[in-house]
């Protein structure tokens, strides 16, 4: 199943895609589930898969606004470095535990939403990447048990503004402008999607491919990464993990490559589709 956070008439909505569109869940469930992410947290993937069964879209996909998978996650937890093409285009020395830095839960843009160049800077950077959503929370969740507390996955585009993140060793502020957080266009559920291995990743910018993997080669895989965060802190359901970026970033490039405004960036991984973003100035 796929699972979409939009908004549609005014309203914040959440629903399942299908053929031709997206079957309003928030109008079937959601007394019991106001959102995707309370949805998540009851496990009521069953019930959702009843409520889609047989009905036709309630809306098209082209006639909605497209939010941010969870819009309302208590955690964006983000992989740095996590892949050795990246890792060696930046030029920094192996590590035992993956590198972790937070994004804030209102940096997100949706699918087909603008991401944001800030006054502050014209060196915004894409980094595509395979995003975790937790199902089942917990703490201690040891690396044999962690993909059975994952309820899906989705996209991630880690726009990154270059300049502000090297400030100082510490990455927040080029991390968390407002809206420079692609987030979608959709989860695709866990056992839908099926091994998160087997998968191809491909950054295009004005349709030329900036960045391509397959995400086998992450350095810390999606196991390790959930049993180092969940012993410092506890995962609840919603939390977002975004996996960390291949190699191709802009800035690293002869002569760099910034995001600039009117540019399209489009980041596809099989199996779960395309998130679409264009830029626009602040």
């Amino acid at each position: 199943m796929k699972l979409v956070s939009y908004a549609a008439n005014g309203k914040h909505l959440y629903g399942a895609v299908v053929d031709g569109g997206i079957v309003d869940l928030s109008a079937r469930l959601g007394p019991k589930y106001p959102d995707l992410k309370a949805l998540i947290a009851a496990n009521a993937f069953a019930e959702a898969g009843k409520a889609v069964a047989g009905q036709k879209a309630d809306h098209a996909l082209g006639a909605v606004t497209f939010g941010p998978v969870i819009p309302n996650p208590d955690k964006v937890i983000c992989v740095g470095l996590n892949y050795k093409t990246h890792r060696e285009e930046i030029g920094r020395a192996p590590t035992d535990n993956p590198a972790l830095f937070i994004r804030f839960a209102d940096t997100q843009t949706g699918h087909d939403q603008p991401i944001v160049l800030p006054k502050a800077s014209s060196k915004l950077d894409y980094e595509g990447e395979l995003a975790v959503i937790i199902g089942k929370g917990g703490r201690h969740v040891k690396a044999r048990d962690a993909l059975s507390i994952v309820a899906g996955y989705s996209i991630y585009n880690d726009g990154s503004v270059r300049d502000w993140q090297n400030h100082t060793p510490q990455w927040a502020p080029g991390k968390n402008f407002p809206k420079t957080g692609g987030f979608g266009p959709w989860m695709v559920t866990a056992d839908e999607l099926g091994d998160p291995t087997q998968l191809e990743l491909t950054t295009r910018l004005n349709g030329q491919v900036m960045q391509n993997t397959t995400t086998d080669l992450m350095i810390f895989d999606i196991p390790t990464t959930i049993e180092y965060i969940t012993t410092f802190t506890e995962l609840r359901a919603g939390d977002v993990i975004s996996t960390g970026t291949p190699g191709g970033v802009g800035f690293k490039r002869n002569p760099p490559v910034f995001m600039k405004a009117g540019d399209t960036c489009e980041i596809e991984i099989t199996r779960i589709g395309k998130l679409v973003n264009k830029i626009v100035a602040e």
